[in-house]
């Protein structure tokens, strides 16, 4: 019984302390309490070995950065987003950020911890995308990184994995030992083969767009661009079968919040 006790007790201060917000209160409203047991340190490893994996095979296809004008568009995009990082945590300007595109049809695009961009060339062609919509669209990526939505997604399947007695432990010997580990590498499995949650993807669309809107970037674009990748995405499946939020219902969050940061995209474009 007293182990029981000990074990319950361990686990419910770790919860406490795995408990915070990433990101600082900003327009977008997002304040919510994460759980955050995995140490950043560790999935920022993880990603930054993951994505030079993919770089490595994306230049063994020759696939990586071959539109030079493409890269160079994206870049310069990006650049004005991550310049506008340190609103919602000063932490991230001083993250090892990289930009990159692969010659890929999907209509894609990611930012894994830590800073790493990589955005998919038929999400540029396909589309036909405006500067204004990859902004929507890149913005949206890199608020998933600041707010550590792999890490938390990796910590939640952690505790899935390995319950209260490996928590427990974890808190005992203050390490990640073994089932750390183990645990490290079902939450990297994870951060690569499933979705975002529902929340998680409304936080994104709200931090998103007002990074960009903060990098004068028109917020009105990311209607247009959730339009466009709603047509060309058709069959997906409605929004209770779905962890990703319904298009209309985006669309409809998206065009509720444009106005409430569409002064921070005004008073952009007059600097």
């Amino acid at each position: 019984m007293k182990k029981i006790i000990s074990i319950l007790v361990a686990s419910f201060a770790l919860q406490l302390s795995g408990c915070a917000t990433t990101t600082n209160s900003s327009q977008s409203g997002v304040t919510r309490s994460q759980f955050l047991l995995m140490p950043a340190s560790q999935v920022d490893q993880m990603s930054a070995q993951a994505y030079a994996q993919t770089l490595t095979e994306a230049k063994q296809k020759s696939t990586l950065n071959v539109d030079k004008a493409m890269y160079n568009r994206v870049n310069t995009i990006s650049q004005r987003l991550i310049a506008q990082v340190g609103v919602f945590r000063p932490d991230a300007k001083d993250w090892a950020w990289e930009v990159n595109v692969e010659k890929n049809d999907q209509l894609n695009a990611y930012c894994m911890p830590g800073g790493k961009i990589m955005v998919f060339s038929g999400l540029v062609e396909k589309i036909k995308a405006t500067d204004d919509e990859l902004a929507a669209v890149i913005g949206h990526e890199i608020a998933h990184a600041l707010r550590e939505h792999g890490r938390e997604r990796m910590s939640q399947a952690y505790v899935q994995q390995f319950g209260l007695q490996a928590l427990a432990a974890f808190v005992g010997n203050g390490v990640a030992g073994a089932a750390t580990m183990q645990g490290a590498g079902l939450g990297s499995q994870l951060f690569f083969a499933l979705p975002n949650g529902r929340e998680q993807e409304r936080e994104s669309d709200r931090i998103g767009l007002e990074l960009a809107a903060r990098a004068g970037y028109n917020p009105d674009a990311a209607v247009t661009l959730w339009q466009k990748m709603s047509a060309g995405n058709t069959g997906a499946p409605p929004e209770f079968l779905s962890t990703h939020p319904a298009s209309e219902n985006r669309i409809a969050d998206l065009k509720a919040l444009a106005p409430k940061v569409r002064p921070l995209y005004l008073a952009a474009k007059r600097k």
